[in-house]
This record gives structure tokens, sequence and C-alpha cells, in this order.
């Protein structure tokens, strides 16, 4: 049985998502011909034939293509296993974890005084990515919205903030003091792809019953803003999303009449590390309306 190089896996995962062999050298900064050969060497160690070079370009074979989502996982794998091994031998280091328009830099500064021993270092997560950052140790605590598969986990909420409407500029409602779920009973919202996100943020079904108006689907938060400035859809944001800033070809209007947005602390609910437990702290004493 032959044993596979990372580094190998690494080289073939890179061609493969651009499909251009110049590109991929330049972004694992080596020499085109010797990513030739490293890849030749994986194909001779994987026993076929994994990506094919034509005149079109790059292109992954039947077995390039079998084996892609497998190279990834075991790369994963392995940076899983590392970051457990460094969590365990190196208790003094943390990854916090935060997604879009949420602040952690007092929790964070506050736990590095009070612990100036500890590597406390911070993470951008999207908005769907805490739980699955969580469970496989990419970060020790997230600071982010409900709604949250809370399994697994331990999740405290810390504070609340109200929710808005955005809008194109030029929108018949940009402008107004505020607007209800009234205003937009007709107005189709981005659709995200997992439903408990879904549901919460189109406030779907509406009061009463009425499903909420089908909406562009869109799986980042990018495409929906394209959406909305393309005047495809309008959005339910929190508060902090705006103040942090958009686009200029966007606004934003108080929602009045839905509940607020929830803020929470989450960690892994087995943990007992004292480092996590004293950022917990910090973040209820500096971060907790």
């Amino acid at each position: 049985m032959t044993d596979l190089d990372l580094r190998l896996v690494r080289y073939f995962t890179t061609v493969a998502s651009h499909l251009h062999y110049g590109r991929a050298a330049a972004e694992l900064r080596i020499a085109q011909p010797s990513l030739s050969r490293q890849i030749s060497q994986l194909e001779s160690r994987v026993g076929a034939r994994l990506l094919d070079r034509t005149r079109q370009g790059t292109r992954l074979t039947e077995a390039g293509e079998a084996f892609l989502p497998h190279a990834r996982a075991l790369l994963r794998s392995s940076e899983q296993a590392m970051s457990v091994a460094r969590a365990a031998a190196q208790p003094t280091r943390m990854t916090v974890g935060y997604t879009a328009g949420l602040i952690v830099t007092p929790a964070v500064q506050n736990l590095r005084h009070k612990r100036p021993d500890a590597d406390v270092r911070t993470l951008h997560l999207e908005w769907n990515e805490p739980r699955e950052a969580l469970l496989d140790r990419r970060v020790d605590a997230a600071i982010t919205r409900l709604p949250l598969q809370t399994d697994g986990l331990h999740v405290t909420i810390l504070y609340d903030e109200p929710k808005m409407l955005l809008v194109p500029v030029g929108h018949r409602l940009a402008g107004r003091e505020s607007v209800t779920l009234d205003d937009i009973e007709d107005e189709p919202i981005p659709r995200f792809p997992d439903p408990e996100w879904d549901a919460y943020w189109r406030v779907d079904p509406r009061p009463g019953g009425r499903p909420a108006p089908d909406g562009p689907p869109v799986e980042t938060i990018e495409d929906k803003l394209e959406c909305i400035a393309a005047g495809q859809a309008v959005a339910i944001i929190p508060a902090a999303l705006h103040t942090g800033g958009t686009r200029p070809d966007l606004t934003a209007v108080p929602l009045h009449g839905v509940e607020p947005s929830h803020v929470v602390l989450a960690t892994r609910a087995a943990d007992r590390s004292p480092l996590v437990a004293a950022f917990c702290t910090s973040t209820r004493d500096c971060l907790s309306s």
C-alpha cells in the first residue's frame, strides 16, 4: 500500500481549483515544470491519470473528479488533527471566530490583558460557518447571531440588536422613518440554502400564516447585496450590518414590529479549557448589554 504525500495532494487540489498549471504554480510559489512533475508523481502513486492538458486548457479526468472531494477532505482532516494536537500541547492558545458586523475587539483585548501569556487570535467566519468551525476546532469560541444549531454547543445570548430593511437607494421605501412587515408583504427577499436561517431572516411564514414572497436564491451576503442593488429583492438585516457600511447604492430603513436579532457567544459544550472560560467571562463583561 502506497502512502499519499499530503504536499502532492495539496498541489493537485490547487491545480483542480484553477484548472491552469501556470496560475496554480504561481499560488504555490513553485516553478510550473516542477509542479507538473509533482502531479505526475501523485498520479503514479494513485495509479490513475487525474488531469488532462489539452489545447483548450486543463481538465479533470473521471478519476480526478472522483479523487478531488476525498483529497480536499483528507487535507481538512490533516489540518484538524494538527489543530487538536496543538490545542492539547499549547493550552494557552485560542482562536475567537466572529461573523459580519460583530465587534469582538474589547473582549479579546480584555482577555489579552488578563492573560498576557496567552496567544489569542481572531478569525472572520461566513454566516454559515460558526458551528462547523467550532466542532472542527478552527475556532474555540464564536460571536455570531441566531439562528444556530446548538447541539454539541453551549450558547449564551449576549445582547439584542434591532433589524432594518435594506433596499436600493431608489426604492419606494427608501428614506422612510420606519417600515413594518405590512409594507413589504409583496416584496421578494433573497433565499438562503439553510432552511432555519432562511425562515428566520425572511420571517417565513408571516404573522397570520401567509408565506413570505420568494426571492432569488443566494449563498453569500455579497450575492444578496448584489440582488438588492439590482432591484430584484429587499432584505431584512441586523442593524450592525448597515452601520458597518454596505454599498453606496443601498440604504436601510428601521423595521418595526419584528423581534430583534440575537447576538450570541458559542463554545463547544464539552470544552473545559480555562482560557475559553476566561474569554467567556471577558465577553460577558465587555459585550453583554
